[in-house]
């Protein structure tokens, strides 16, 4: 464990000629160690689908911030939507946790995307049927945990990337796109994201069809040796 470091990074855009992404990812580290990354698709797009993916993300991050375990962060994440906006909104909600506590990596899923899970040389997409959040009664998500090991990565996309293309018969092929990034030296989370979403730009003919977001969560070698923890951003205004 100590010579490894966690790789997260997020790629995303709005449908073309919207306003605003109706996605939100947001990051919070766990008080007993590690960190929790929150994507949430908010239902249709725009301003409207904003204000409930915030929504979403917010109750998320205070719970798990509380040390709120994250099956049953999803779980009140659901009942307070519902709630709120009395069982008529929607919202995709993911959560990837790095847990230093258990020494595991957590995937809670409700949505209708899959998760691409790689480890050992192999591919494992996460599809189990689930509900969005906020409408029917006992909802809950699919969970994922399993040890952290070196080269596990995690992938995680909204239906945007899933539908690229579709509009001329085409399809998304996640596992190649990274496949061929990998093979050309672009190993980082940041580049995979990157490729990912450049990939369904592309299919989309440079104008998304729908709200895009990636996520990569990644463990790798601790190249640099040190114990300092480093944020990028980057935030086209």
């Amino acid at each position: 464990m100590t010579n490894l470091e966690i790789q997260a990074a997020v790629a995303k855009v709005g449908k073309y000629a919207t306003s605003e992404s109706g996605d939100t990812v947001e990051m919070v580290e766990r008080p007993h160690g590690g960190i929790s990354l929150v994507v949430v698709d908010g239902q249709r797009s725009g301003r409207s689908a904003k204000t409930i993916s915030n929504l979403v993300a917010r109750k998320a991050l205070s719970l798990l911030a509380e040390g709120v375990r994250d099956g049953a962060v999803a779980r009140a994440t659901h009942d307070y939507l519902r709630t709120h906006r009395n069982g008529k909104v929607s919202a995709e909600l993911n959560i990837v946790s790095v847990d230093l506590a258990t020494k595991t990596l957590v995937i809670s899923r409700n949505s209708r995307c899959p998760i691409l899970l790689q480890r050992n040389g192999q591919n494992e997409w996460l599809s189990e049927p689930t509900e969005a959040v906020g409408i029917h009664p006992n909802t809950k998500p699919a969970i994922t945990e399993i040890p952290l090991n070196e080269g596990l990565t995690v992938t995680v996309f909204t239906d945007g990337i899933l539908s690229a293309g579709s509009r001329r018969s085409q399809t998304m092929d996640v596992e190649a796109v990274l496949a061929q990034a990998k093979a050309q030296g672009r190993t980082d989370a940041q580049a995979l994201a990157d490729d990912i979403l450049a990939t369904a730009l592309a299919l989309d003919d440079g104008r998304a069809q729908d709200d895009c977001t990636v996520l990569v969560v990644m463990l790798s070698a601790n190249k640099r040796g040190d114990s300092i923890r480093r944020l990028v951003v980057s935030f086209p205004i």
